[in-house]
Formats: structure tokens, sequence, C-alpha cells
């Protein structure tokens, strides 16, 4: 198991490994069509997507979170 104080970078791993997956596919998908080899090119497109939004995801998550903040309306406890 991963230690605790990596969940960050293991979340921004598989949400970049999941959304570049379906990101590239669909994307692939709308500019070519249902052609031969469409895996092969959506495997390649996939990989240069994950390169790009893997370090992404991880260098923006802090601002997402910070607009996240600014724009969600915290919870008032009621006693």
């Amino acid at each position: 198991m991963i230690p605790q104080r990596f969940s960050p970078y293991v979340f921004s791993f598989f949400m970049s490994l999941l959304m570049s997956g379906i990101m590239s596919g669909c994307i692939t998908v709308l500019n070519l069509g249902w052609v031969d080899g469409l895996l092969h090119l959506w495997l390649q497109a996939w990989a240069g997507a994950f390169v790009i939004a893997f370090p992404t995801i991880v260098l923006i998550t802090p601002l997402v979170r910070a607009l996240v903040l600014a724009v969600v309306k915290p919870n008032l406890v009621q006693s």
C-alpha cells in the first residue's frame, strides 16, 4: 500500500489517467470517426494527453481548491 501522505499524488494520477483517457478517446473519435486502427491512434493520443494531464493536475489542484473555497458557501452549524 502507498502511504497516506502520497494521497494527493495518487488522486492526481488516477484523475489524470481516467480523464485523459476519456477525453482523448472522445476527441479521437470525433476528429477521425470509427476508422481502422482507432485503438492504436487513441492509445497514442492518450499517452500524450496523460503526460500533460498528470503534472497539470498536480500543479493546479491548490488553485482549484482555492477557487472552490471562494465560491462555495460554508455550512453554518446550528445549535
